[in-house]
């Protein structure tokens, strides 16, 4: 994510601390006014990959003049569907008196139990009915995980607090509890600067209804600095932060994975994988396993964005090997084409409950192709915070294609990523490719199926796939825009196999452009005129198979001035 300043650090696409000064223009924050920090996170975007080393095997790799061609999907409005405003810019930057930062893209956590729905953004999280009703928040998350503001601007001089980044969000249908994810970096109270602390900051409810009260968690911290100092193990280029927390489950336990960069330095060193002890994790009491560095002799000889899987009922969950947890990645991250993912195991997960023993295979398997995606061109509309700073309208930044959510359900690994892709009628636009494995298959995980979504013309982005009970009912959540769409959230139906079915579904319609201050050089130098937009979406099954899904979109219902940005978030259902 990226967070307005007036004067702050942000990490540099060489993951070099550095200096930038940007200035709000005249009116920007004339209700939420005050200095603000913008770190600039290594693993947001694809100008990270500088960082990762080259792979080795270039025969494999596909040739750029073999960008996908799918055929594409029409697109229909679906006035019908259930769906809630869910949070937005103004919640953020105006929660906790106002001592928030403004922040963008929105990434996105859900979580659905039986009766109540938790949606978090970036730094604020709030609780719903089923039927769309706010019952708490917006909680800024700051203060919830250490009692301390993002920024405090009681006094002269304002305070600097910890940085928090991508938040996510669990229901777990066997120990009927929610848990929530974020990670923290350490910074200097006067000067915003990073100050080498690093953590991954979970929560566990204590009942199956909790409010946004600190009172109803159980909070844990996993320090992740790892430069061999309090009590951390000694990485290369460390003290590092664990880029983008991605969350799973079994029978046995939580996993949390991360893309461990160097806070100081040009350092990746790959994805590391914090296994616990579920159970015991809703009791007070955190029991760990670190799997340090999960880099076997993979194609590209490092491993990133490991995606374990979540499963939509504890029936769900494989007990092969003593407890197994499932999870998929990509194998293209420096900027071609491939036709190949990985597929993970992680077995012996009942160890966790008692002396953690937890074991990694994994297995390469033969895919579609897919590549690094392009920018995504917006239609043209007011966008008047771009226009009095007099720039043109910024295109969204559709990121990379690293592996989104992935649901194990049916014996399936259902999962998708941003792909480059041409239609017949346009030129190469973002889309979706999308995967369905079979973890279990004979001679090793095989593609059970796999599919494209593309719109002619247009920009599909940022998938979640949400699978019901034994794969009996799934939908995919994306960002559309294109010619006759602004940013808006659509879905498809997948039928049980795994093929699309149906037209796109847009059920939050965008009506207006993404305004946001990451689009214009004057307010963020780091992104080079391109729009941050939600870095993933959401996509969960609740208990009667009903589909939730989240996402980012342009409501139109405020902006510039006073706010810096003005997108929003849509909740919708797919029965």
């Amino acid at each position: 994510m990226r967070l307005r300043t007036a004067l702050a650090p942000f990490i540099a696409a060489t993951a070099c601390l550095l200096s930038a000064v940007a200035v709000a223009p005249a009116g920007a924050q004339a209700a939420v006014s005050g200095p603000e920090t913008r770190p600039f996170e290594p693993g947001d975007d694809a100008a990270s990959t500088a960082l990762i080393p080259p792979r080795s095997n270039k025969p494999t790799h596909v040739p750029s003049k073999d960008v996908p061609r799918p055929a594409t999907l029409p697109v229909s409005a679906d006035p019908a569907a259930k769906r809630a405003e869910g949070l937005n810019f103004q919640d953020q930057r105006t929660s906790n008196n106002g001592n928030s930062f403004s922040l963008e893209p929105p990434d996105q956590a859900l979580c659905v139990s039986d009766t109540e729905v938790i949606e978090g953004v970036n730094n604020v999280f709030a609780t719903y009915t089923k039927a769309g009703v706010r019952t708490s928040g917006p909680q800024s998350y700051a203060p919830f995980w250490t009692g301390q503001a993002e920024i405090d601007r009681s006094g002269t001089t304002p305070v600097f607090g910890p940085f928090l980044a991508d938040p996510k969000c669990y229901w777990d249908p066997g120990v009927q509890r929610f848990f929530m994810t974020e990670l923290q970096l350490g910074t200097d109270p006067q000067t915003g600067d990073f100050n080498g602390d690093s953590f991954e900051r979970i929560a566990v409810s204590k009942t199956a209804t909790p409010t946004t009260n600190v009172s109803d968690w159980y909070l844990y911290s996993i320090n992740v600095r790892n430069d061999g100092t309090q009590g951390t193990p000694s990485h290369p280029g460390c003290p590092c932060l664990g880029d983008q927390p991605l969350i799973g489950a079994d029978r046995y336990g939580f996993f949390v994975s991360t893309n461990e960069f160097s806070i100081d330095g040009p350092e990746f060193n790959g994805t590391q994988v914090y296994a616990m002890d579920k159970a015991a994790l809703t009791t007070g009491v955190l029991r760990l396993q670190r799997i340090e560095s999960v880099n076997p002799p993979l194609a590209e000889g490092v491993a990133y964005s490991v995606q374990p899987a979540t499963s939509p009922t504890a029936a769900e969950w494989s007990s092969a090997d003593n407890g197994t947890e499932y999870a998929l990645s990509a194998l293209e991250f420096t900027g071609g084409f491939d036709n190949r993912i990985a597929s993970w195991a992680f077995t012996n997960t009942q160890s966790l409950t008692s002396t953690p023993d937890v074991h990694v295979a994994h297995s390469i398997v033969s895919s579609e192709v897919y590549g690094a995606p392009p920018k995504a061109l917006q239609p043209p509309g007011p966008y008047p915070l771009g226009q009095s700073l007099k720039d043109k309208l910024p295109p969204l930044n559709t990121n990379d294609d690293r592996m989104n959510q992935t649901v194990f359900s049916g014996g399936k690994l259902w999962s998708g990523l941003n792909t480059a892709v041409k239609t017949a009628n346009g030129p190469t636009t973002t889309g979706i490719a999308y995967f369905v494995v079979n973890p279990t298959a004979a001679g090793g995980p095989r593609m059970a199926n796999q599919g494209y979504v593309a719109v002619n013309a247009s920009t599909v982005m940022f998938p979640s796939i949400g699978v019901a009970a034994g794969a009996s009912k799934a939908a995919m959540v994306f960002t559309l825009v294109g010619p006759g769409n602004y940013p808006s959230v659509g879905y498809v139906r997948l039928t049980s196999s795994g093929a699309t079915s149906g037209p796109v579904n847009v059920y939050a319609a965008g009506t207006k452009p993404a305004d946001g201050f990451t689009g214009y050089p004057q307010e963020d130098p780091v992104d080079n005129g391109i729009e941050r937009w939600g870095d993933y979406s959401a996509a969960v099954a609740d208990a009667d198979g009903t589909i939730w899904t989240a996402g980012e979109y342009i409501p139109g219902t405020f902006g510039f001035p006073p706010f810096l940005a003005n997108w929003g978030t849509a909740i919708g259902t797919v029965g």
